[in-house]
């Protein structure tokens, strides 16, 4: 209809709150027009489930080529909006700047509070953009080798942490002096 009347400054948007929907609905327009697509799942739900729907979704899609613009649609505080669409951009590498940060599950090796370690990390770090890596692994069995390709890391032991640059361990502290140690060689960086 638009473009009967010669109007073709048109961005496309045919969002649904099911992703399998609106997967195929992106899939067919991208396949039937060259309009800019504008890529959405529409009332994804909370922060938590919202997250992983448009990450399914809008990450699928831009992963085939199909896509111009997102929007991660939350019933949230919209900053978390615009975070969660910064890291999708990072994690499928359309997006670079600021901290990557990568961490391990915890198993019967970890012997330091590895999940608050590494939240506490992620938050302090929120502001940093520096183009790092920063990896938080629980174990020293596996934790420099495992991320070795992370700029900074630590690797947990029993009530310690290793600091390492690249897999190559630098130094032994404490566990309540991981945080700060860490920090400091992420300010070197």
């Amino acid at each position: 209809l638009l473009e009967k009347f010669d109007f073709t400054d048109i961005v496309l948007s045919m969002k649904s709150s099911t992703v399998s929907t609106t997967v195929k609905a992106y899939e067919l327009a991208n396949e039937r027009c060259d309009y800019p697509l504008h890529l959405g799942v529409t009332e994804a739900g909370t922060e938590y489930s919202g997250i992983i729907k448009s990450a399914a979704g809008i990450g699928s899609l831009l992963l085939h080529g199909i896509g111009d613009t997102i929007r991660i649609s939350l019933t949230a505080d919209p900053v978390r909006e615009v975070q969660a669409g910064i890291e999708l951009l990072k994690s499928i590498g359309l997006r670079d700047g600021g901290v990557r940060f990568v961490s391990c599950p915890t198993c019967g090796r970890t012997k330091i509070d590895l999940i608050g370690l590494a939240n506490s990390v992620q938050s302090k770090l929120s502001g940093v953009n520096k183009d790092i890596t920063v990896a938080i692994m629980g174990c020293a069995v596996n934790g420099p080798g495992e991320a070795r390709e992370a700029d900074i890391g630590v690797a947990g032991g029993d009530g310690c942490g290793l600091i390492f640059r690249k897999g190559e361990i630098l130094y032994k502290v404490p566990e309540d002096k991981i945080v700060d140690a860490l920090l400091d060689e992420i300010n070197k960086l």
